[in-house]
């Protein structure tokens, strides 16, 4: 068996043509959807970024356990399970997150694996005595900063070296990509994982795709959206989304070269192909822009995915309405090349989707650690705060105690114990560490949300735009039933039962 996974980054499913998406020219991704099964309610698990991973590699929630954090020796790993099984896997990845503290083991679970420099905040080029007033000139005030090791300051240093559509990540991440396949396309028994950063933050495209997306702004390069409420001007606001725009038509132009590869080399007759993404983002709806410090709206928790395999070539161009989830992708991966699932897998393969519509779970739940859990049953959707957002109580278990670019403070292990193992660490002990402002992660994620923290809920079908939240108390309860099974099937821990005033 072959496969290519190609993992995109903050993809905004509403964006897409085959969603509905009318914004944004991608015909491609139509393209990929008329070869595909498109899945019409596929929701996240655990966010954001490597959480998500983690959910993908293991098949499995693990939000409710700790924050962003690397796979942990009792980790179930999809690419160490294929390696062990003589299934060859390689990652080729943009996604710099991967080498920093907090995505440390990810990428040596491969067999091989090519990272590309250049997003974002990557420490990639040095340069001592950067440019400031040319910087200072040339970016927006609220994307401009002479503060080292921060995300602007090494985007701008960054970018200086990025400037035709060759010089981009995403475009070297699938160059590489056809690098690969070029090599073992007829080859047996290989996992090909394209992972690029894009579309996340900052917007930077290449200027040929900003063209199709004009504005009436005038002021210096405004490409970087904060993780905060929209106070920007309208003229800022469209620039903004127009950026975003620009380089969802990169990732979809970069989607048609491969769709272009495998048709030029048939390989829909004998590859299997999943594209999706961990996350989507939020361009203003909502009053916020990007994800994690907000409510799980739907612009964030509910994401695209398209699965072709040789074996169901018939069903191309079906949708299918059941209700999944990232943690799905691991088992699928799996069954797509006759292994057995690890007993501690929750996910469920999505193979027999491929075949014919039909029910693979009756609810699904997803979050950020130490924020609301939120429950769809793909009608409804329930956000459930604690009742107390920065109450004792919650805490982190972790044999790997590293954050997204640091390791744990030493403050933070000062206050660690030794806990019992749990159902899904095979036996092993872990390090219980309480989540407190003491953390480098606390403002980042769930535990310090400030804004829109009420417990609410929406009827997706009267009110997709989750808009106007509803007063049930029968689909509450039932939703409520649905979280606890749902948090018990995933080992939450007692104290999460309590901090969400749930009876576990």
């Amino acid at each position: 068996m072959r496969t290519i996974f190609v993992l995109f980054d903050s993809l905004n499913r509403r964006t897409l043509e085959p969603y509905g998406g009318t914004t944004v020219k991608t015909p491609n991704f139509t393209r990929l959807a008329e070869r595909c099964v498109t899945f019409d309610n596929h929701y996240v698990g655990s966010l954001p970024c490597m959480p998500a991973r983690r959910d993908m590699h293991t098949g499995r929630l693990n939000f409710m356990h700790r924050g962003w954090g690397p796979l942990e020796p009792f980790d179930n790993s999809f690419a160490a399970l294929m390696h062990k099984e003589g299934v060859y896997s390689h990652l080729v990845s943009d996604h710099y997150h991967y080498w920093g503290d907090g995505g440390a083991t990810y990428h040596n679970r491969y067999d091989t694996y090519e990272f590309v420099r250049g997003q974002e905040r990557d420490p990639w080029k040095a340069m001592v005595q950067p440019p400031w007033e040319r910087f200072r000139e040339m970016y927006h005030p609220k994307q401009f900063t002479q503060e080292r090791r921060h995300k602007h300051s090494a985007h701008m240093i960054n970018r200086e070296s990025i400037r035709e559509y060759k010089d981009f990540p995403s475009v070297r991440c699938f160059d590489a990509g056809f690098e690969f396949l070029e090599g073992n396309r007829m080859a047996e028994d290989w996992l090909l994982h394209v992972e690029t950063f894009d579309p996340h933050e900052p917007f930077h495209a290449p200027a040929e795709f900003r063209r199709n997306y004009p504005t009436n702004y005038k002021g210096p390069i405004f490409d970087f959206p904060p993780y905060k409420r929209v106070t920007e001007t309208i003229e800022e606001c469209d620039e903004l989304r127009a950026n975003y725009a620009a380089i969802v038509e990169l990732c979809d132009h970069e989607m048609g070269r491969l769709l272009d590869y495998m048709d030029e080399h048939a390989m829909w007759d004998d590859t299997a192909l999943i594209v999706t993404t961990d996350h989507g983002f939020l361009l203003g709806e909502h009053s916020w822009w990007s994800k994690n410090v907000m409510p799980c709206y739907d612009e964030v928790a509910h994401i695209p995915l398209f699965i072709h395999h040789p074996a169901f070539r018939n069903q191309a161009g079906q949708r299918r309405q059941a209700l999944t989830q990232t943690i799905d992708l691991m088992p699928t991966l799996l069954e797509m090349h006759g292994m057995k699932l690890p007993a501690e897998v929750t996910g469920c393969s999505l193979m027999p989707l491929l075949e014919r519509e039909t029910t693979v779970r009756e609810a699904a739940i997803y979050g950020v650690f130490g924020s609301a859990v939120n429950v769809t049953d793909g009608r409804y959707t329930l956000f459930l705060y604690p009742p107390e957002m920065h109450r004792e109580g919650l805490y982190q278990y972790t044999l790997m105690p590293m954050h997204m670019k640091e390791l744990f403070a030493v403050e933070e292990l000062q206050d660690a114990a030794l806990a019992p193992a749990q159902p899904f660490t095979k036996g092993a002990p872990v390090l219980r560490v309480p989540a407190t402002p003491k953390s480098p992660n606390y403002k980042l994620h769930g535990p310090a949300a400030q804004h829109d923290t009420q417990t609410v809920m929406f009827d997706l079908a009267s009110d997709p735009g989750q808009e106007h939240p509803i007063e049930d108390p029968a689909v509450r309860e039932h939703l409520i039933e649905q979280m606890v099974q749902l948090m018990k099937l995933n080992d939450a821990p007692p104290e999460y039962f309590t901090r969400l005033g749930l009876t576990a």
